[in-house]
């Protein structure tokens, strides 16, 4: 059985930002007539019933190539992939009235510009005041007969954390959250973040490959693995756009969608982000030890008290037209000003 098989759901989930996976299965050539959803419960370890039937409803399920029904009876030698996130069910999401920055919305999708300190979605810790409590008030406006069963984790493909801010895309329909995620899965969705990370990088611009994944001891951490022999493949490209001596501000374009990705691969090439307490940022990593200096870092940790990464751009197809969707957005005050600071600072400095 393929690698990415023998994975429970939540731990498919947790190296993720792109919340679908995509299962590959040849069935055997000795295969007896068997229910799809029965057939893939055996061989997607985490899968539940429920969410086989969901993925099977919204088209996400093919077989040799095509949609299926839910009484479909697999045979020898059929090709099955399935697009689906394969987690457990998620808590239930209770409307809340939340003010949402959207960007951009058709009967298709949503396309909304998250503020750094919103959780995404409700979970452990975090049951109330995040992303999908507020989709859930606003769609239910507009709406009212609108199902519950829809509105737990509504149209959601990706997902970026807490801290960051940014660009994100939530599907309306079972067709665009389909075609959504596929353009996801192929890596044919564009995302290009700003950070602020610390030290003057080496390189104008360059790919960081590595394997992320969790953290063999902090369970809540994740790490960079160059070998590849723990967590998912992980490509990020990165530019520098400014260089302001101590700390560099640079363009990063995902390939790949891994649960703090960007933050684990800085880190992993000795350049963390700026204010990040997950991974070592949040101190001066290079610098002077002068008190002038460390009071000025410290005044630039109060103005963004935040890791500095912002989801700037997002660019995909369209479910239903076909045409190329491309959002942009302007970094939030609290980047803008610490960046501001930093470059006069590097002003002074060089004038000296």
């Amino acid at each position: 059985m393929p690698n990415e098989l023998q994975k429970d759901g939540s731990e498919i989930s947790d190296i993720n930002d792109e919340l679908y996976e995509r299962f590959n299965i040849t069935v055997d050539k000795g295969q007896e007539p068997l229910r799809i959803d029965k057939f893939l419960m055996n061989r997607i370890e985490g899968a539940t019933r429920n969410k086989l039937q969901q993925a099977i409803n919204a088209g996400m399920v093919l077989v040799n190539g095509k949609e299926i029904k839910p009484n479909y009876k697999v045979k020898g030698l059929d090709e099955v992939i399935v697009y689906s996130d394969m987690s457990p069910d998620q808590t239930d999401v209770v409307p809340e009235k939340i003010l949402l920055n959207i960007v951009y919305e058709d009967t298709d999708l949503m396309v909304i510009n998250k503020p750094a300190g919103m959780v995404v979605h409700p979970g452990s810790g975090n049951y109330s005041g995040t992303l999908l409590n507020g989709v859930a008030f606003y769609l239910l406006e507009q709406n009212p007969d609108i199902s519950e069963e829809l509105l737990p984790r509504f149209g959601l493909v990706h997902r970026i954390d807490k801290n960051t801010s940014g660009l994100l895309v939530l599907a309306k329909t079972d067709k665009a959250m389909r075609l959504l995620a596929k353009q996801f899965f192929d890596h044919s969705i564009k995302r290009k973040y700003v950070a602020l990370v610390w030290g003057d990088m080496e390189n104008d611009e360059g790919t960081i490959i590595a394997h992320v994944g969790r953290h063999l001891r902090f369970r809540k951490q994740f790490e960079a693995y160059p070998e590849g022999d723990h967590g998912k493949d992980a490509i990020t490209h990165y530019k520098v756009l400014e260089r302001f001596g101590y700390v560099t501000l640079v363009e990063c374009a995902l390939e790949t969608g891994r649960t703090h990705q960007i933050r684990v691969h800085m880190k992993h090439i000795g350049h963390p982000l700026f204010n990040d307490d997950f991974y070592g940022g949040d101190k001066i990593v290079k610098g002077t030890v002068y008190a002038k200096y460390k009071q000025f870092v410290d005044n630039c940790f109060q103005i963004c008290p935040r890791q500095a990464l912002h989801a700037k751009t997002l660019t995909f197809i369209h479910p239903t037209t076909g045409k190329e969707m491309f959002f942009e957005t302007t970094l939030p005050n609290d980047m803008q000003l610490v960046i501001e600071k930093w470059r006069k600072y590097a002003s002074s400095v060089g004038s000296r």
